[in-house]
């Protein structure tokens, strides 16, 4: 009941996507992502998974039906709104896609410095961030310097210092051991208690059945399962 009193941050509306070779990616999804929901995107390599997620964050735009991101209608959207619509998510990868010769405090600032935020706003909301994913005490660490974990957790305060109100992440503990992997989603826990809605995809079934959260499933191009706390065993 509480989640239908909340307004959608993603609205797809028998969105459809096929590739120019052919390939049918996805046919005729219908999905409502509330605000503040917590969300696994599921699916075997191939299954549409990724599309999913290109769209979202306009790498690819849908050949039929509506798809509504954070109030932006994607497929509508002129070239010059795609800067602002990514503006408005905080992005997460496997590869976590730092730059190198930058410190940890660098990387995160170079987020706000995009969007020309003030030099001491910059440096409040960075110390804080790097406080939430406890790596305030390695601000001066370059990439080289820090685990794959420690790396990533970079990434999510990169991701969530202009408090976005979305956050996507694709796989992110893929190159992550189980520890590790378990600190992580403790911060995008903490995260989404804040308020914040994040959409991840995943292929560690442990994770998603032990999180129970809302679970949907792609394969072949289709939602096969979209439920609450119904864990990964979907096949």
């Amino acid at each position: 009941m509480a989640n239908e009193q909340k307004a959608s941050i993603i609205k797809m509306n028998r969105v459809c996507k096929t590739y120019e070779n052919g390939t049918i990616a996805l046919e005729n999804i219908n999905v409502d992502i509330k605000r503040g929901e917590f969300v696994f995107i599921v699916g075997s390599s191939g299954s549409g998974k990724s599309t999913f997620i290109r769209l979202l964050l306009r790498e690819v735009i849908p050949n039929a039906g509506t798809l509504l991101v954070n109030g932006y209608n994607v497929e509508k959207m002129q070239r010059g709104q795609i800067p602002y619509l990514r503006r408005s998510l905080g992005v997460i990868f496997q590869d976590y896609r730092l730059l190198p010769n930058k410190t940890v405090y660098e990387n995160v600032a170079f987020a706000m410095r995009v969007i020309e935020a003030p030099r001491r706003i910059i440096l409040r909301s960075v110390n804080s961030v790097l406080e939430v994913v406890g790596l305030r005490e390695k601000y001066k660490c370059f990439p080289h310097q820090l685990s794959g974990g420690e790396q990533q957790r970079v990434a999510i305060a990169r991701a969530i210092v202009n408090n976005p109100s979305l956050v996507i992440a694709d796989e992110p503990t893929g190159n992550l051991d189980p520890e590790t992997s378990w600190g992580i989603m403790d911060i995008f826990q903490r995260i989404n208690k804040s308020g914040t809605t994040i959409v991840m995809a995943t292929h560690d079934k442990n994770i998603v059945d032990t999180m129970q959260k809302r679970v949907i499933a792609i394969d072949k191009g289709h939602i096969v399962r979209d439920d609450c706390y119904g864990g990964y065993g979907y096949l």
